[in-house]
C-alpha cells in the first residue's frame, strides 16, 4: 500500500470508538501517527479505547447534541459509524454531519452500509445522512461495507459446540462479506490521503457464498463437522422480520474489485478469518 501522507489531521474523532467494529479504526489511524480522540457512551469503555491507540476519549451520547458539540472541539476529521438498530440513525446521523460542519471539521469518513437504498432497518437510515454528508460542504469520503467477517465471531464458539450454523433466513441466499480491518485501513486512508475524496466506495473481498459454502469452509479450518441450519426467530420486531424475509431471497452482492483497489492489495478473506478465530479458540482451551 501507499504510504503517502497528503494530509496528517491535527486530530480526528472517532464515533463507536468501543465497538469492535469502528474500534478498528483506532489502531489502523495509530499506525500512522495520527491523534485519536474516541466517542464512547460509558465511563468503563475508556481505558479499552485508549487501549487501542486513542489518546483521548471524550464521554456523550448521540442524542445529545451538547456533547457532540464538545467532542467536536479541536477536532479537523471525524470517522462515523452509527450503532447497528440506533433509533432515529437518520436523524442522529445528519445532526452529527451538521455539527462537523459547523465546528469547522474538514474531513468526514461515513462508513455506511451496502446497498443502502433497499427499505431495510439497517439500510435506508444511510442513505439520508449520505445525502447530507454530500450536501454538507465537507471533504467526504462513504464506505459501503457488506457483512462483517467480525459477526461471526460472537458465536463462534455456539457453533462448535452445536456443529450447527444457523441464521434466520434462507440457507441458500448468497453474501458478500468483509472484514472490517479493511474497511478500517480504507477509512484511515481516506482521513490521511486525499485519493479516496469525494468517492463512494463499495467494499466487500472475493467471494459470493451462501450458509451451507460457509459452513463447509468452517468444517475444512477446524476439521469439524458444521452444518447449515435457518434458526427459529418466532418474536422478533416487524423492521427485523421483513429484514429476513428479504434476505430468504435476496442476497448483499458484491465483489472485490473496489476494496483491491482501495488497499492496493488482496483483500482479507473468510478463510483466513476463520483460522485465526480457530487459532484463537486453541490457544484459550
Amino acid at each position: 500500500m501507499s504510504s503517502t501522507v497528503s494530509w496528517k489531521p491535527s486530530r480526528v474523532l472517532a464515533f463507536g470508538a468501543a465497538g469492535s467494529a469502528a474500534g478498528e479504526v483506532i489502531p489502523a489511524l495509530a499506525a500512522r501517527d495520527v491523534p485519536v480522540r474516541g466517542f464512547v457512551r460509558h465511563e468503563e469503555q475508556r481505558q479499552a479505547v485508549l487501549g487501542r491507540g486513542a489518546d483521548q476519549v471524550a464521554l456523550g451520547d448521540l442524542g445529545d447534541r451538547d456533547s457532540i458539540q464538545a467532542a467536536l472541539d479541536g477536532v479537523d476529521a471525524v470517522f462515523y459509524l452509527a450503532p447497528a438498530f440506533l433509533p432515529d440513525e437518520a436523524e442522529v446521523g445528519q445532526a452529527v454531519v451538521a455539527a462537523a460542519a459547523g465546528a469547522g471539521v474538514r474531513r468526514f469518513v461515513f462508513s455506511s452500509v451496502i446497498h443502502p437504498v433497499l427499505s431495510l432497518v439497517n439500510h435506508a437510515a444511510k442513505a439520508p445522512v449520505e445525502a447530507a454528508l454530500y450536501d454538507s460542504g465537507l471533504e467526504y469520503t462513504v464506505l459501503q461495507p457488506a457483512l462483517f467477517f467480525q459477526n461471526y465471531a460472537g458465536s463462534w464458539a455456539q457453533t462448535l459446540r452445536s456443529g450447527v450454523l444457523a441464521e434466520p433466513w434462507s440457507t441458500k441466499t448468497r453474501f458478500s462479506r468483509v472484514d472490517y480491518r479493511d474497511v478500517a485501513e480504507a477509512a484511515a486512508i481516506a482521513l490521511t490521503e486525499d485519493r479516496l475524496l469525494g468517492g463512494t466506495y463499495e467494499l466487500a473481498c472475493d467471494g459470493q457464498l451462501d450458509r451451507h459454502d460457509v459452513a463447509d469452509l468452517i468444517s475444512e479450518v477446524t476439521g469439524q463437522v458444521i452444518r447449515a441450519e435457518r434458526a427459529d426467530t418466532p418474536d422478533v420486531p416487524p423492521p427485523l422480520r421483513a429484514m429476513f424475509e428479504h434476505y430468504d431471497s435476496n442476497g448483499l452482492i458484491s465483489n472485490d474489485v473496489t476494496l483491491r483497489a482501495v488497499l492496493q492489495r488482496p483483500p482479507r478473506t473468510l478463510r483466513g478469518y476463520f483460522e485465526e478465530l480457530n487459532a484463537q479458540g486453541q490457544s484459550q482451551g
